[in-house]
């Protein structure tokens, strides 16, 4: 296994980025399409078409999902996506006509320190173009795609991916992209809230600390990191995957589980000010075990996949020219091999 979502089989996640703009824009392709959902817990969302899979709507599977940065300019990534799915023949039938199902989400990156200065018409739909036309099994974290230009309270953010294997035999996979309003490690210290759940040392392997830090009680936000930020420069977006056979509803039920994640690796998270949204999407390929609580399990082993996704976000940011604040490799002295 990659320890990427893309242990999923038939997904494939595509990256496009632009360093000027300190932004980017993440695809997830579905090889054919998919039962997907949502669930959004965040207090300033930025989103399309997730009205469409709640469990009670008519379209049952998607094509693609889209992480991007841009704000609501954003949204524009998924028409590119969908442009680049419409030319392969993709999308649901309706007559001759063939619609792609391309549910987006969006952060907000616009005062990152990037060159937001276009003209007409945004970046968005071309770098989802290409995100899609880039899309392999293989992908890289960090300050790529939809994570380039994303920050913390203190920290550069970024994108994270994870993948784990229950003892049932199965996959759950996350692909995450880190602008949350709190942070991912412990007050000022190095030690992630995620480090109970991490695997083969993923992020450093530090453990927890000692000792916990007293400041760990007073929550610190980006907002008393970047006061011009205001409240519009925050939002955790994340996709939740897996090969277990679920339901529209049960892929509902899935990603609301998956936000104990954001929980558990971010402090504090679901605030008014983030857009915290995560789909949850589903290939099919094998049966949930015959067991009462098979469902209850898998849920939480989503979510620890999640934390651990939103911590391997930041290990694995890298600086770039014009940087609001610093990595976490730099911060706290360690390289990235």
């Amino acid at each position: 296994m990659k320890n990427l979502i893309t242990d999923i089989e038939g997904l494939r996640v595509g990256n496009a980025s632009c360093e000027r703009l300190k932004s980017g824009t993440t695809v997830l392709l579905c090889d054919r399409p998919m039962t997907a959902s949502c669930s959004v817990m965040g207090g300033a969302p930025g989103t399309r078409d997730t009205e469409l899979l709640n469990p009670d709507q008519t379209v049952e599977t998607i094509d693609a999902l889209v992480l991007s940065g841009g704000s609501a300019f954003g949204l524009d990534a998924a028409g590119g996506t969908q442009g680049w799915l419409r030319q392969q023949g993709r999308g649901f039938a309706i007559g001759p006509v063939h619609v792609p199902i391309v549910p987006a989400a969006i952060i907000f990156d616009l005062i990152n320190g990037g060159d937001k200065n276009w003209s007409q018409q945004s970046p968005y739909w071309d770098l989802g173009w290409q995100a899609a036309e880039k899309a392999s099994q293989t992908f890289q974290i960090g300050s790529h795609g939809a994570g380039t230009g994303a920050l913390t309270a203190g920290l550069k953010g970024g994108l994270g991916s994870a993948s784990f294997l229950t003892p049932d035999g199965i996959t759950i996979g996350a692909l995450v992209v880190v602008n949350a309003l709190g942070q991912a490690t412990m007050g000022e210290s190095k030690h992630f809230w995620a480090a109970p759940f991490e695997q083969n040392s993923e992020f450093g392997g530090l453990g927890l600390p000692p000792t916990l830090p007293s400041e760990i009680h007073t929550p610190k936000t980006k907002m008393d990191a970047m006061q011009e930020a205001g409240n519009r420069a925050n939002t955790t977006i994340g996709i939740i995957a897996t090969d277990a056979k679920l339901t529209k509803a049960q892929a509902k039920r899935l990603s609301i589980m998956a936000h104990d994640g954001f929980a558990r690796a971010l402090y504090p998270s679901h605030t008014p000010l983030d857009g915290d949204l995560i789909f949850a999407l589903s290939n099919g390929q094998k049966p949930l075990p015959q067991k009462e609580d098979a469902f209850i399990t898998l849920g939480a082993y989503a979510a620890n996949t999640m934390a651990r996704a939103i911590a391997r976000a930041i290990h694995a940011a890298t600086p770039a020219p014009k940087d609001l604040f610093p990595t976490w490799q730099e911060k706290f002295g360690e390289k990235l091999s």
